[in-house]
């Protein structure tokens, strides 16, 4: 059965586009939630509510000329059409004051879509006791947020897209006496406690190495293994290289492996996966993507992300990506590097949990420098010694994705995006760890 939004959202559309004059196109859009947010401190609840929250956005074609406006959606029909034929009066005396956009793109008809996950979430009245129970006696410190999020599209060439999935997410650091964190997160469609509480207890086996006295490295090159959540932040750096644009206009950082001047292992496969149902694959023209898209294969990139108004431009093939060509439901095939293995195979070296920081030091030739963060230790023969003290690092894809690329590990994890500044965020990555054989640290 529509949900209330849903009902509403569709009657706001069709009165719009109803109002519609000769030569104009619109495209109306919806982001909207229903969440429960609690933030945590000292394993105590600092602050705890709830959000019903969204907006609407529209955007108005007329002559070769676009514009748009984004404005609050209170879910009251009466309300919320009033606000909406305003702004489209507006829009009406902004767009023609507008340059002539040659590469605009114009509403097209095609499949529409209507896609609702549910998920097993915890009931609000349960959910703080079941968050902190595991955590007694822990400087236990986060965010809880879980919700259904929703998003939606019609446009004036008939496509109407719905998507709405539960989802949760419980985004914490645990703290040392000596002031040193563990950082975790779990987050998913199914609350499954059992779950929750392994992840806390492995979170606290780190706690008691993080008690032992730190090290500091010596800058230089190391064997390295990198956990998912290490290895998201690294990937996280190629989500925007692969789209049509940027490689096109020569800015890429893969730019030497899209024209063949480098390459990349063989052992790295890099897709995009929407069938996990964590974000719509309808994109802002509301173009339905692949449910499934090969970007990288065996260290090739044979797919760059192409949105519509970069095929335009450059006479190439949209395939379904949105307007930034960023992925939006990457996934990183898993290796064969099994979790015991895991020391052992490093040997000596860097375990790294967490880093942060990142950022392009050279993009040309795919130079990323950072800083390791919570967790990270020295390994002796396969066995922790101590935790580091920071490190910055300097390294470039084109060396630890391809050479050095030792093995990816056989499990994968889903690491969300986390944002919640205005709205909260949809999808994330899904990434196993990996070994690499050389790793350069510069302080």
């Amino acid at each position: 059965m529509p949900s209330v939004e849903e009902n509403t959202f569709n009657q706001l559309s069709d009165r719009l586009l109803d109002s519609l004059r000769n030569q104009e196109q619109v495209s109306i859009s919806l982001n909207c939630e229903r969440s429960q947010f609690t933030r945590f401190n000292n394993g105590k609840v600092r602050q705890s509510g709830f959000v019903h929250d969204g907006s609407v956005t529209i955007s108005l074609i007329n002559n070769q000329r676009e514009a748009y406006t984004t404005f609050p959606f209170t879910g009251n029909l009466e309300i919320d059409l009033e606000i909406a034929l305003e702004n489209l009066e507006y829009l009406r005396s902004q767009v023609k004051q507008l340059p002539i956009n040659p590469y605009i793109v114009l509403p097209e008809s095609g499949d529409s879509s209507r896609e609702v996950y549910k998920g097993d979430l915890l009931d609000s009245n349960s959910a703080l006791l079941a968050i902190l129970e595991p955590v007694e006696n822990l400087d236990f410190t986060g965010l809880y947020a879980a919700g259904v999020i929703m998003r939606a599209i019609n446009n004036s060439a008939g496509q109407k897209h719905w998507f709405a999935t539960d989802s949760f997410i419980v985004d914490y650091s645990i703290f040392t006496s000596q002031d040193r964190a563990v950082k975790g997160i779990y987050a998913g469609q199914d609350w499954r406690q059992s779950e929750y509480d392994l992840q806390i207890s492995q979170s606290r086996a780190s706690i008691k190495a993080l008690d032992l006295s730190s090290i500091n490295i010596p800058r230089g090159e190391y064997r390295v293994y990198f956990a998912p959540s290490a290895t998201a932040d690294l990937m996280g750096m190629l989500l925007g290289a692969v789209g049509g644009a940027s490689l096109q206009q020569g800015s890429s950082a893969l730019l030497k492996l899209h024209i063949g001047e480098n390459s990349l292992s063989s052992l790295f496969n890099l897709k995009e996966n929407f069938s996990k149902g964590t974000v719509p694959r309808f994109n802002e023209l509301g173009i339905i993507a692949p449910e499934e898209l090969s970007v990288i294969s065996a260290g090739v990139l044979i797919n760059p992300l192409v949105s519509a108004k970069t095929a335009k431009e450059y006479n190439q093939i949209t395939n379904g990506a949105n307007n930034s060509e960023y992925m939006r439901s990457p996934e990183v095939e898993i290796g064969t590097l099994s979790q015991s293995e895991i020391l052992s195979r490093l040997g000596t070296g860097l375990y790294l949990s967490n880093l942060h920081y990142l950022n392009w030091s050279d993009r040309p030739n795919g130079r990323i420098t950072g800083m390791t963060r919570y967790a990270c230790f020295w390994v002796e023969d396969g066995h922790i010694i101590a935790p580091i003290e920071n490190l910055r690092f300097d390294d470039s894809i084109y060396d630890f994705l391809n050479q050095n690329l030792e093995a990816f590990t056989d499990f994968h994890e889903f690491i969300p995006n986390t944002d919640t500044y205005g709205s909260r965020s949809l999808g994330g990555i899904i990434t196993p760890g990996m070994l690499i054989k050389n790793f350069t640290f510069t302080l």
